[in-house]
């Protein structure tokens, strides 16, 4: 008796090919694997049949909406392992499958290349002349001619030897080929999703600044505006930086308000925290007055493009007791006993200025269209970057709907999530849709931690849909090892920031000028932070870093090696103290070799071990330069092991070009 099955299981009986393992994939396909315009989306499968058949495997992918599919062919690997590739050079989504049959033309073909008695060759050509005269029934024009005169000569054929070698003419098997029988093959379903951003979601360099501390202090002004923040585009820009990021620029809240270093009372002419969002002069979709007009951000977002710089804008889902929503719509909060609406806590922190949105409210709908309205309003101010702040404590199920929503109508747009959360979650966030994350970077110092987690990272199927942004500072985190590590460790975790992630950024200009004094001991929270105050930068300060990350950015921008996450390897060095990694382009023609020492404190030395085979160098006895792109210091190795020293106090670090040895017809040396 034959079993039940359901017809996308057995719609055919005589269906023998089974196509399992697609990658990648995410979730079995309920999540699109994120890739970026321009990249080569590679595909692997399983393809087998019972027996001894041969079968042809195809890869299909469509965009989304479309109808017809393209194809291409996979080549086989090993265990009946198939892969395939396809370029995406369109924003959006797309689907993509499997699909394989038995071809029964290449199996004759390939059983009569081993036969050698004469009365089966002979026996075999008919059934071949059968196959070419099928193959002639599904194509057209000359080429049906042509098939059919085959099958006619094989059906003729008395000579064993003169119809093998007819037979296996390989423009009979190309003529063949064009025309397979495809009735019983074997789709994979689901087809699996794709979803396509623009390159900049692949890389970039982050530069964060509060408005309104874009002043000198010698101008004697009490609060920055969007036109003194103009006056420090060049200077990011200098830097090398591609995206500038604003913290959250609406009218902040009174109620409340905190004082300089999360004080609960605040003086007047106290700024209070731009993330306390709404005031009498509007929520969400308005200016905080202090900046100045619309006018005046959107001729912010003009000159920043004129200096190559995007703007990106914080996304904050949470309001101040003043903002217009708490009294126009106040089923979107949680209400105390009392009656009070219930304000922000993580115990034993409290946040008196913030009322949190509660997304289980019976006003649901009308509360995600509201919400939605806000980013269609930035996107339609040309901002096509967003911050999400705490995207973890909202709903998974309306970041899937916005996300989703948004991205129809704006497949440029992309959405960073700050949900510095347990891993899960994090996870979670990336597979609804959010383009790039925050990381556990700014926490990760011990040489094995790093290596663990940026394996983990980009070597495990969590890079098919989790991009990592670096950032070793933000306004909430000063870490302890920024805290001790003095001019040196803010030099470490710039290159590991900028090296290990294609994406990273830093806030600044604390972190240039090397702030590293924290509220309160033990703690991560900065002194005088900017977050509750006011703050005065001199940004010609002597001790900047600004050139260090100048020339940090011009390496990546420089060297296509630095911009992707995938091709990291980390290499054997025998002291713990030191950190190498290196990354290739595909074709070899960058390569870049980090070595970091993570001690901000002593010079540490040790042997490095590179696999050679890697960078194309196949002659190892001959020499090979390295270029130090931070120091322009210029080495000639031998070998896979080489001794290095670094000096934290001279150079913490090496950014490594590799150069290969090159000898000419006419013996002339040189280093590609």
């Amino acid at each position: 008796m034959i079993p039940a099955a359901t017809p996308s299981v057995l719609a055919d009986g005589r269906c023998r090919v089974v196509v399992e393992g697609l990658s990648p994939v995410v979730d079995g396909g309920r999540f699109a694997v994120k890739r970026s315009r321009g990249d080569r989306v590679v595909v692997e499968a399983d393809a087998y049949c019972d027996g001894h058949d041969k079968i042809v495997c195809l890869l299909r992918w469509r965009r989304d909406g479309a109808s017809a599919w393209q194809e291409t062919p996979m080549a086989a690997l090993a265990n009946n392992r198939w892969r395939g590739d396809f370029m995406v050079d369109e924003l959006g989504g797309y689907r993509y499958t499997v699909t394989a049959w038995i071809d029964h033309f290449l199996s004759w073909r390939a059983e009569l290349a081993q036969r050698v008695d004469a009365a089966d060759i002979l026996v075999a050509l008919q059934l071949g002349a059968e196959l070419a005269s099928q193959a002639a029934g599904r194509a057209d024009g000359a080429d049906r001619a042509s098939l059919q005169a085959l099958a006619t000569a094989l059906r003729g054929e008395t000579d064993a030897e003169r119809g093998k070698l007819l037979a296996l003419d390989p423009l009979l098997a190309e003529l063949a080929a064009r025309y397979p029988d495809r009735r019983l093959a074997t789709t994979h379903e689901p087809e699996l999703p794709l979803w396509v951003d623009r390159p900049r979601a692949r890389c970039g360099a982050w530069y964060e600044i509060f408005p309104r501390s874009c002043l000198a202090a010698e101008e004697g002004a009490a609060h920055g505006t969007f036109a003194s923040c103009e006056r420090c585009l060049p200077y990011v820009a200098a830097m090398g930086f591609d995206v500038l990021y604003l913290p959250p620029i609406h009218p902040i809240g009174s109620t409340q308000r905190k004082g300089p270093n999360n004080t609960l009372t605040a003086a007047a002419g106290d700024p209070g925290s731009p993330w306390a969002i709404g005031a009498a002069s509007g929520g969400h979709c308005a200016i905080e007055p202090r900046l100045g007009s619309l006018d005046d951000f959107r001729h912010l977002v003009a000159r920043a493009r004129e200096f190559g710089l995007e703007i990106a804008l914080d996304i904050a889902f949470q309001c101040s007791p003043d903002h217009p929503w708490v009294r126009e719509h106040p089923a979107w909060f949680r209400h105390r006993p009392d009656g009070s609406v219930q304000y922000a806590e993580n115990p034993p922190k409290k946040y008196e200025d913030i009322y949190p949105i509660d997304f289980e409210s019976a006003a649901w709908r009308e509360l995600w269209q509201e919400l939605k309205a806000v980013f269609e309003f930035w996107i339609g101010e040309g901002i096509a970057i967003f911050r999400v702040d705490n995207p973890h404590t909202k709903a998974f199920p309306f970041w899937e709907w916005l996300i989703g929503e948004l991205r129809r109508d704006h497949p440029e747009v992309l959405f960073l999530a700050e949900a510095f959360t347990r891993p899960k979650l994090m996870y979670r966030l990336a597979k609804l849709g959010f383009s790039q994350s925050y990381t556990y970077f700014a926490w990760r110092n011990s040489k094995r931690e790093l290596t663990e987690y940026f394996d983990e990272l980009t070597r495990s199927e969590v890079r098919e849909f989790f991009r990592p942004n670096l950032w070793p500072n933000t306004p909430d985190i000063l870490t302890e090892y920024l805290q001790f590590g003095g001019r040196p460790g803010f030099v470490v975790r710039l290159v590991l920031a900028a090296t290990l992630g294609a994406n990273y950024g830093i806030y600044g200009p604390a972190f240039e000028l090397l702030e590293a004094t924290p509220r309160d001991p033990g703690g991560e929270e900065y002194r005088d932070s900017e977050k509750y105050q006011v703050r005065y930068w001199d940004l010609e300060r002597s001790d900047s870093l600004r050139e260090i990350i100048g020339r940090v950015n011009r390496i990546r921008r420089e060297h296509p090696a630095l911009q992707q996450d995938w091709q990291l390897e980390f290499y054997e060095v025998d002291n713990e103290q030191i950190l190498c990694y290196g990354k290739y382009t595909d074709d070899l023609a960058d390569a870049i070799i980090v070595a970091v020492n993570l001690d901000p404190h002593h010079v540490q030395s040790g042997w490095l071990t590179l696999p050679l085979e890697r960078f194309g160098i196949a002659d190892p006895p001959r020499p090979y330069q390295v270029h130090d792109l931070l120091g322009d210091g210029r080495y000639l190795w031998s070998g896979p092991r080489n001794f290095i020293t670094l000096d934290p106090q001279h150079s913490p670090a090496h950014i490594f070009r590799m150069r290969r040895h090159v000898r000419t017809e006419h013996d002339f040396d040189y280093f590609l």
